[in-house]
């Protein structure tokens, strides 16, 4: 491969893991990974600056503005990145050339806050907007629905000036991560990679409830934009900021020289350890407004800033043991324990394995000599294991075949990398299944939450599912022992359980956790057969003809309802009065018959749930996902990636006008 082969190889590589970071919200490598990749491509571009155009990623702010959270918005005012440095030779450069531009400069040190940065704005003192960078020239999204409900954003100042606009970084306190990723893990969804991640998914997700109860955070570290009132310099501003009751980044420091700086930054890496949320750098910058606007910007940083990379910090340590746990859906997951180190200011002794396929690319055994990491500052990871140390009866790591807590045999599919328990009634799947089954997306029994599901199991009162719907039974018993709490926590829990009992059959379905079954498939395979009875004796041929059911997902389905426990649970539930049928809708007539519809993005003068129903009155099928069995896309605004897939598969996209023709002609 020649150096311009290498060239453009290098830009695809670094443009794939921008998407990864910025817009998926799901890197696939360490910050300092993306920033040697990077590095090298500098490196290639001073070598052949005629290798550079527009396009490349050292030109260009990363991440593009997507349609999810919110709308697009147009900036008024760039949100560029900063220029990158990793030596202290590099700090003295920039330091030196400030000093020999600039008439006696002064530099502001501070923390560069490892977040998602926003831009918020107020009119006449008051909050309107929230934007995130997007491409950091022309739009963003609009996140204020979400930003709103950030403790940390004010929503009034003090002194109603105007207009103003500033910029900060949204993120996650790393106690707060863990109990996110805790809740993850009890749900069996997947978890967090690090604080960023999930601070950005979570602000650009749809609802402003998950983002309150996320409990992010937010620092401001910079005036964008100001009419009403004036400054001379940052630090100036960030005292009328906090004036305002904003919160601005801690501990920031005034320096006049390059020793000065570096002692602040050398200060600020060794309390990184002890702050409560990730940094992943510390940023020196002109202080004089008036000398900010001398030195200007390019199109993608400004001249007159720095932010300082610290590098990753890994030790070596010894593996003791690979500890088995078996998530809710049945999942295996090895878990290395190693002698316990210490790693950006916190003990680590234990990291995720994944499946066999990670730890014979790894080829970890036993007794190795191991290099721990901590990705994104936090979660810590094994990068190598050291061969040259390896004792010589050492063997190769295997998972065993059964089930580490129910004993029973496990399975792997072909196409998945993990190992299943497939035992439904595994002990250690219990407290997973049940907070599962009463969640917002399955039956919903409002207030039953996971410190009242592991009481209650811990306690003998719930042995499998069925049970939660006979406490009431028992409710003289759980006053007298406490086990809820007093008359109303306990009334109000019983009522919410008696509730669920209507929510039909679609719910029931999707609740009882069944590999591959969420709501779109539920959805799909309670229209075809109506009932949960009807599917204890229904074929896998018959399941694949539903659309969304593939052969894995109806394999699933036929395993769960060929069990005699679990079909003698439901029939306790149905005998409780559960509800396991679905209502036949009421048609109005069959002109859609034949044909499935997929809606998305936001109507107006209608929800997407009504839209669904006048749908289904007309013989229509609806799904939760595009595919080559679609027939129609009803796209409101924010469409989003059902319009591209709907795109590339040449589904007919129809708006809410069209729609409502084909409805009332």
């Amino acid at each position: 491969m020649d150096q311009k082969q290498a060239y453009q190889t290098l830009i695809e590589t670094i443009e794939y893991h921008s998407n990864r970071y910025y817009n998926q919200d799901d890197p696939e490598i360490s910050d300092y990974e993306y920033d040697q990749l990077m590095q090298s491509l500098k490196q290639i571009e001073k070598e052949h600056p005629e290798y550079i155009t527009n396009q490349s990623p050292t030109q260009k702010v990363g991440g593009l503005a997507k349609r999810k959270a919110g709308v697009l918005v147009e900036h008024r005012v760039p949100m560029l990145s900063l220029q990158d440095v990793f030596s202290k030779q590099e700090v003295a450069a920039f330091i030196k050339e400030m000093q020999e531009k600039l008439e006696d400069p002064t530099f502001v040190v501070e923390y560069k806050i490892d977040g998602l940065s926003v831009a918020l704005r107020y009119q006449n003192g008051l909050f309107t907007t929230a934007i995130t960078r997007g491409d950091g020239i022309l739009q963003g999204e609009d996140v204020s629905a979400n930003a709103i409900v950030i403790k940390d954003v004010v929503k009034k100042l003090k002194e109603p000036i105007e207009y103003l606009e500033i910029r900060g970084e949204v993120y996650m306190k790393n106690e707060v991560f863990e109990k996110v990723n805790d809740q993850q893990v009890i749900l069996g969804k997947k978890i967090f990679a690090n604080p960023r991640n999930c601070a950005a998914g979570t602000l650009r997700q749809l609802d402003p409830q998950i983002t309150k109860d996320r409990n992010l955070s937010m620092f401001i570290f910079n005036i964008q934009d100001i009419i009403g009132q004036s400054f001379k310099s940052h630090s100036e501003g960030y005292a009328w900021l906090k004036q305002q009751g904003i919160k601005v980044i801690d501990n920031y420091q005034l320096c006049k020289t390059f020793e000065e700086v570096w002692q602040v930054i050398e200060k600020i890496g060794m309390q990184r350890d002890t702050l409560g949320y990730d940094i992943d750098g510390a940023v020196v910058k002109i202080d004089s407004y008036s000398q900010r606007e001398y030195l200007g910007q390019t199109s993608k940083v400004p001249r007159w800033a720095v932010a300082y990379k610290y590098p990753p910090e890994e030790k070596e340590t010894e593996l003791l043991d690979i500890e088995l746990s078996v998530g809710r859906t049945g999942r295996i997951t090895p878990t290395a324990i190693f002698q316990p180190i210490r790693l950006c200011g916190t003990t680590v002794s234990r990291a995720t394995l994944h499946n066999q396929d990670f730890i014979n690319d790894l080829d970890v055994r036993l007794g190795d000599t191991i290099v721990v990491y901590k990705s994104g500052e936090i979660i810590p990871k094994i990068k190598e294991v050291k061969k040259e140390k390896r004792k010589e009866t050492s063997v190769p790591y295997v998972l065993p075949e059964n089930c580490p807590v129910c004993h029973q045999k496990a399975i792997r599919n072909n196409q998945e990398a993990d190992l299943k328990c497939v035992n439904p009634h595994c002990p250690s799947k219990l407290v997973r299944n049940i907070v599962h089954f009463v969640g917002r997306d399955a039956m919903d029994i409002k207030g039953f939450g996971l410190a009242y599901v592991e009481t209650l199991v811990d306690k003998g009162y719930v042995k499998d599912i069925s049970d939660i719907y006979y406490l009431h039974l028992k409710r003289q018993e759980l006053l007298d022992k406490k086990i809820i709490g007093l008359v109303k926590s306990t009334d109000n829990l019983l009522n919410a359980i008696e509730g669920s009992k209507s929510q039909g059959a679609t719910k029931l379905l999707t609740s009882l956790g069944i590999s591959n079954v969420g709501k779109a498939a539920a959805k799909s395979i309670m229209e075809r057969f109506m009932s949960i009875p009807a599917l204890y004796h229904v074929s896998s041929e018959e399941l694949q003809e539903v659309n969304d059911i593939g052969e894995v997902s109806a394999k699933a389905i036929k395993d769960y309802f060929d069990d005699k426990e679990n079909i003698e649970m439901l029939q306790r539930m149905m005998d409780a009065g559960v509800i396991v049928e679905n209502q036949k809708t009421t048609l109005v007539d069959n002109r859609l018959e034949g044909l499935t519809f997929v809606v998305t993005g936001t109507l107006d003068t209608m929800s997407r749930k009504e839209a669904g129903a006048m749908i289904e009155a007309r013989g229509g099928k609806l799904s939760g996902s595009v595919s080559k069995k679609t027939d129609y896309l009803l796209a409101g605004a924010n469409a989003g990636s059902k319009l591209v897939k709907a795109q590339s598969l040449g589904v007919v996209i129809v708006d809410e006008q069209q729609f409502l023709e084909m409805i009332n002609q």
